[in-house]
């Protein structure tokens, strides 16, 4: 069977009533007070959001930037060893070019 209203007047009980009506009749007056407080509240949780967002997106840029150096080094490094020339254990030089034969 379908709720009636008496059984929520009976449920609520009168300080619920009382709760109810009081609520209706100051939502006119409370919800522009409210939106007013509620309105900078947003704006500045927004700002503050902003300025995260562009403050990890510079450190990320940063991090990105680092990382590009650290594999053109490490590339550089790879490069620069295949042209040094072989040396043997006792620290001399060894010759790998056929011109001496």
């Amino acid at each position: 069977m379908a709720p009636k209203i008496t059984d929520f007047v009976e449920d609520a009980g009168a300080p619920g009533i009382i709760a109810g009506i009081g609520a209706v009749l100051l939502a006119p007056v409370v919800i522009p007070v409210v939106a007013g407080i509620g309105k900078p509240i947003a704006k500045s949780i927004i700002k503050s959001g902003l300025v995260l967002f562009e403050k990890s997106r510079g450190a990320v840029a940063e991090l990105g930037e680092s990382w590009e150096d650290m594999v053109a080094e490490a590339r550089a490094e790879l490069a620069e060893g295949r042209q040094l020339p072989a040396v043997d254990v006792a620290g001399t030089s060894v010759d790998n070019s056929d011109n001496g034969l």
